[in-house]
């Protein structure tokens, strides 16, 4: 069986216990052992094949192999070599390069992100699907956290509603800004006139935005910020920066100007989460591609 599997063993402090109630206190749901035993997963206790009602007791080795993953048909493999951060049987973090998308759209269906991963998992013999924890815009480069399973992307899914996962970014924007740091916040809704664009409107989802000013080049008059998000709203940085007369450089969609870059110099720099597997905090910091190198010297 070529699932994904998990395997804990039950210590003294746990046991006696049923089956069903040890895997709640690792995060597996009913939904999920619904998932398990109707889908082609299995649950195991010393390597035999057991139901949930299987008392359990101090040292037993519980298995938990859960269903087979299917990619879904619109995402096909691409030989695409990435650069991959950090990467363990759980978890894939990549360093996505400018003008990649993450998943192929009916505008560019070939040469995504998910595409290029689903390759390295074939030629690795990785049983897995492309699930990705954070998305990022085609031109915008930086890390993106993968989950090889369905299993990981949901406790990861719950660490992003709880705010636990810690994402920086570093953007150049247009002109001198005025505070060495602030806070943007302003909803964000879809703008009407148009299928892409989004902008500030009093109906929109609640969004917050953090920004610190770390440069300004006179020069070509633009600053340097980092920036962190409280929520994660489809070109959020893009839009609250451009709502403050502050637009991204290369963000023709919002404002910004072509001549100096020709995509939105917005870079996604650092991450930092807990391992929910192994309880370690992970940290990562990748630094800006070679393009906005060149424009910040």
């Amino acid at each position: 069986m070529n699932n994904f599997k998990i395997t804990w063993t039950v210590e003294e402090k746990e046991a006696p216990v049923l089956l069903r109630d040890y895997l709640k206190t690792k995060q597996i749901s009913k939904a999920a052992l619904t998932d398990i035993k109707f889908h082609g997963g299995a649950l195991f206790v010393n390597k035999d094949e057991v139901t949930v009602r299987t008392l359990l007791k101090s040292g037993d080795e519980v298995t938990v192999c859960f269903p087979p993953e299917t990619k879904s048909e619109s995402m096909e493999a691409e030989d695409i070599s990435i650069n991959i951060e950090f990467e363990d049987e759980h978890f894939l973090v990549v360093n996505k390069l400018a003008g990649m998308p993450t998943i192929p759209s009916l505008y560019q269906p070939k040469g995504s992100l998910a595409a290029a991963v689903l390759f390295y998992y074939q030629e690795k013999g990785i049983p897995g699907t492309f699930h990705a924890v954070n998305r990022l815009d085609k031109d915008t480069s930086g890390i993106v956290l993968i989950a090889k399973h369905r299993f990981a992307h949901s406790l990861m899914s719950k660490q992003q509603i709880n705010k636990s996962i810690k994402r920086g970014y570093i953007a150049f924007v247009h002109g001198k800004i005025k505070n060495q740091e602030g806070t943007i916040d302003a909803p964000i809704g879809r703008n009407p006139d148009s299928i892409i664009e989004r902008m500030v409107r009093e109906d929109g989802q609640h969004s917050i935005t953090h920004y610190e000013k770390i440069d300004y080049l006179p020069d070509h008059d633009f600053s340097v910020v980092r920036l962190k998000l409280e929520t994660g709203r489809t070109h959020q940085i893009r839009v609250h920066m451009a709502s403050i007369g502050h637009p991204l450089l290369g963000d023709d969609l919002y404002g910004g100007s072509l001549d100096l870059i020709n995509r939105q110099a917005l870079h996604s720099e650092r991450t930092i989460f807990t391992h929910p597997f192994t309880g370690e905090q992970i940290k990562l910091e990748v630094s800006c591609p070679t393009d906005m190198k060149d424009l910040w010297q």
